[in-house]
């Protein structure tokens, strides 16, 4: 577990497409995936280069057994919820399966609507030479581009499963060959998704832009994880890439049992936590709520 001094280098500027790309060679990339205010809120305190609004929300918030059930409505919510914070950090929002996938039109739209409505600075696609004309139809619009290659959750089906990429020398090949496609049509960054670490290492190393891994070894240009597995907050399986640095589940049930116990036994909420009327009208109030006939209690309150 590296030292806390790493949450004294918030970023002093805004960080943008072109910063990102241009801290290749020179540090290493702080990127997070987060769905909401107050993550955003932490991530950006912590120092964070990037937050990427992932579909991933489907399983990690939204309880879902894969990403494929989210919307482009899903994904701009969550995204303008991140960039309500307005973190320093550059803000990425993943485009959704089938937001890009049937015509350039359609995906410079939905691509527009996360910079309009999501308040994004960035989107991310899926998918490598097969994807280059979306990225360039985005691209055209003026839009920063992020890639993602290696295990890409909206193929699960296609992949059979949540599996490794690019064990078998030709497979690895392929993907070299997509992140040179995806660098040439114009992505600022490249996420590498569960790969083995020599393939990440050679494309880290015949890029020009920065590769952000997630189960793709140490030797990218930066690296990401989810909030909440960072954080311990959640449950279910943890891929083998994931450290989780603290177990902010059980400091909640913690502090949600005593919330509970000094329910149970009264002694919340104290007198401190009670608001309290002034001792004048507690009194003409007692008298008025005294038995007696409504008129009379309808006269008593106009003369008070």
């Amino acid at each position: 577990m590296s030292d806390s001094s790493t949450a004294n280098k918030t970023p002093a500027r805004k960080i943008t497409a072109p910063k990102i790309r241009a801290l290749k060679g020179d540090r290493k990339i702080r990127m997070v995936t987060a769905y909401d205010h107050p993550s955003a809120r932490v991530a950006d305190r912590a120092g964070a280069d990037i937050i990427l609004v992932g579909d991933s929300v489907a399983n990690v918030v939204l309880g879902r057994s894969d990403t494929l059930s989210v919307t482009v409505d899903d994904m701009v919510s969550h995204t303008a919820a991140v960039a309500s914070a307005k973190p320093k950090a550059l803000v990425v929002g993943d485009m959704p399966w089938l937001s890009y996938h049937s015509s350039r039109e359609e995906t410079v739209r939905n691509a527009g609507r996360f910079i309009q409505e999501g308040q994004a600075e960035a989107v991310k696609l899926e998918g490598g030479r097969k994807r280059v004309d979306m990225v360039r139809a985005v691209l055209d619009a003026e839009i920063p581009v992020m890639g993602h290659l290696g295990l890409t959750p909206q193929s699960v089906n296609a992949m059979g499963g949540y599996r490794v990429q690019g064990k078998q020398a030709g497979v690895a090949y392929e993907l070299i060959s997509d992140a040179k496609a995806l660098e040439e049509a114009g992505v600022f960054a490249i996420v590498l998704e569960a790969v083995p670490d020599l393939l990440a290492n050679m494309i880290t190393d015949e890029l020009t832009i920065p590769t952000i891994g997630i189960g793709a070894g140490p030797g990218c240009d930066g690296q990401v994880l989810v909030y909440h597995d960072v954080l311990g907050y959640g449950e279910g399986h943890m891929a083998k890439f994931v450290r989780q640095y603290t177990n902010l589940s059980d400091i909640a049930v913690e502090a949600m049992s005593a919330f509970f116990a000094d329910i149970d036994s009264g002694a919340f909420p104290s007198e401190a936590e009670t608001y309290h009327m002034p001792a004048e009208s507690a009194e003409v109030l007692e008298d008025l709520n005294k038995p007696r006939t409504s008129s009379l209690m309808a006269d008593e309150a106009m003369e008070r």
